[in-house]
């Protein structure tokens, strides 16, 4: 969450998937309908957004009157018509049809980063680490769980005195497995909702889809992200695999990401809306919104239809934060993994990252914003590894780190065999059928054969109960974000009050932030306060300056989430 930058208002981001493909031209000599972001004063009603929207040559898709956002298809020159309009605040186009390799790039370094393929050793030559068996009542592959071990989240320690029963959290990411066997007892079925609709520009054709559709149902997750993030939040005690931080905590898919990664700012902002609408918690948000990395509402490198397409996006999610949170729900948000102070960004290269090679150099600064993370009322939370090591590619900031989590850091141990194993990661739940046909470790393999046995070191298979389900290890600030947002369930459970209108626990979205901040473990800078990592595979430039205070830095915030903190707040 900022702690001292006020945000510019502007509206939603030039990229939403809203409403399936972008409309083709119905006759040869009509130009292309494209697609608009439009931003109206707060409180305009449908009808009235609808009058403006016509009047400038426009039709209104979705409208989400929560926050007065709304997707639109109109000719070239829709949005300056639109624009003066009364009822109209702000109007963007959003997309182009067409190749998007610059994106596709920043996705794969992204994933090469989460998946442990960015570069050195590979996880192939690490050796892999048998569970030793467990103790009662602990899930089979809990002694991998290390990340569960830093925050006090086992069955000797929150486990003991609370599980998160009674609270919701949404995931707002790719989707989630709900049939997962270690996700199932806890799926919310009935609450999950897709906002998203395949785009089979960015996601292939919908012919080629597991499913055949390009409109896939709310317990599907055909890229494994969202199901990993759901599992570290809310895997039960079950007796198989994994337990998450809050094993009794109702999994609700809010699903916001495309099938191929991208996130846009309409699924975004509808699915804040739709959490404060119906009692969700928690919402747990590890990706930033394309199609720019950072937000400038006036940087003079872009022109002036770029900066109403990026003040879009601020004004918008902001104003669907703000909603969410008076609703009682706080959204928590994973810093980033480009290995850079945010509270000095000097250069971007790498957006608007559609049409295609659009991308163009640009001189930032602190002014620009990547958003949802630097939003106001957004928890923000770095990543460190098993040493509480700040890992290597995670962000930091004074600012706008308020909390750190495990995210794992497979470059720790450097010089020893534990380097670059794939216990260094964090474990949790991978989808089968996404398995079948994914590569992880881009060795050429899928990562589960024919057999159904797991072909890489970075997938684990457990058996017990007669149950096969499968985990994968992956690292990131997408890993860290939702051990914080498990523990913010915690803490709902442990001081919300009945939700009589939605069923479950409820508590102030302020209040929530409040304490989980309270009930961290505050994490001291480096001794120095700079990190210089040893492995020669990192250049100079990953060497990073920790400022601020013990109870306070730019590479822990406030300090370590902690589960056993969390549940005994207020107990003697």
């Amino acid at each position: 969450m900022t702690r001292s930058r006020a945000l510019m208002a502007g509206a939603v981001a030039a990229a939403c998937a809203v409403a399936g493909v972008p409309a083709a031209a119905t006759a040869a000599p009509k130009a292309p309908v494209r697609q608009y972001t439009v931003v109206a004063k707060t409180g305009t009603s449908r009808a009235s957004f609808e009058r403006a929207v016509r009047r400038a040559g426009g039709t209104v898709v979705r409208y989400n009157r929560a926050v007065a956002v709304g997707a639109v298809r109109g000719p070239k020159g829709f949005a300056p018509r639109a624009v003066k309009a009364v009822a109209i605040v702000g109007a963007s186009e959003r997309r182009a049809i067409g190749r998007v390799p610059a994106a596709a790039k920043r996705l794969q370094r992204n994933r090469a980063i989460e998946h442990g393929v960015d570069g050195g050793r590979d996880a192939a030559g690490a050796q892999r680490r048998k569970p030793q068996p467990p103790a009662t009542g602990i899930d089979p592959l809990a002694p991998l769980q290390w990340d569960m071990a830093a925050i006090g989240a086992t069955a000797q320690q929150s486990y003991r005195y609370d599980q998160g029963a009674g609270v919701r959290v949404g995931i707002m990411d790719t989707g989630v497995d709900g049939g997962h066997p270690d996700i199932a007892p806890n799926f919310d079925r009935g609450l999950s909702r897709n906002f998203t609709v395949d785009d089979p520009v960015i996601d292939g054709p919908c012919a080629e889809d597991p499913d055949g559709s390009c409109q896939d149902p709310p317990d599907v997750d055909e890229d494994g992200h969202g199901t990993h993030v759901a599992s570290t939040i809310a895997s039960p005690i079950n007796g198989l695999g994994i337990g998450g931080v809050a094993p009794k905590a109702d999994i609700v898919n809010l699903r916001v990401g495309q099938d191929s990664g991208y996130f846009f700012t309409q699924p975004t902002v509808d699915a804040l809306t739709y959490a404060g609408d119906h009692g969700i918690d928690v919402v747990n948000m590890s990706f930033y919104i394309d199609p720019w990395l950072y937000n400038c509402t006036a940087n003079p490198a872009d022109s002036p239809q770029a900066q109403a397409q990026q003040r879009t996006t601020i004004i918008a999610v902001q104003r669907a934060v703000d909603y969410a949170r008076s609703k009682g729900v706080l959204p928590v948000a994973a810093l980033g993994n480009e290995n850079t102070d945010i509270d000095d960004p000097k250069f971007d290269d790498t957006s608007p990252d559609y049409p295609p090679d659009a991308a163009y150099e640009r001189t930032i600064d602190n002014s620009c914003l990547s958003v949802p993370t630097e939003t106001e009322g957004v928890v923000g939370v770095t990543s460190y590894g098993p040493t509480g090591r700040k890992a290597y590619y995670s962000n930091w900031s004074l600012d706008q780190a308020d909390l750190a989590a495990p995210g794992g850091d497979r470059r720790e141990f450097f010089g020893t065999p534990r380097f670059n194993a794939p216990e260094n990661r964090i474990l949790a739940a991978y989808p089968e059928s996404v398995g079948r046909v994914g590569d992880t470790d881009l060795d050429g393999k899928v990562d589960i054969d024919a057999a159904g046995n797991p072909t890489t070191p970075l997938v684990v298979k457990d058996t017990h109960g007669g149950v096969s389900s499968y985990y994968q290890w992956i690292q990131g600030t997408s890993m860290a974000s939702p051990h914080a947002a498990g523990v913010a369930a915690l803490v709902v459970a442990a001081k919300g009050r009945r939700d009589r209108r939605n069923g479950g626990l409820t508590l102030p979205a302020a209040k929530t932030e409040r304490l989980l901040e309270r009930s961290a473990v505050p994490m001291a800078c480096p001794p120095g306060g700079v990190l210089t990592y040893p492995d020669p595979d990192l250049p100079p430039s990953y060497t990073a300056r920790c400022t601020g205070t013990t109870d306070h830095n730019s590479f822990y915030g406030d300090g370590s989430v902690n589960a056993l903190n969390a549940v005994r707040l207020g107990r003697p």
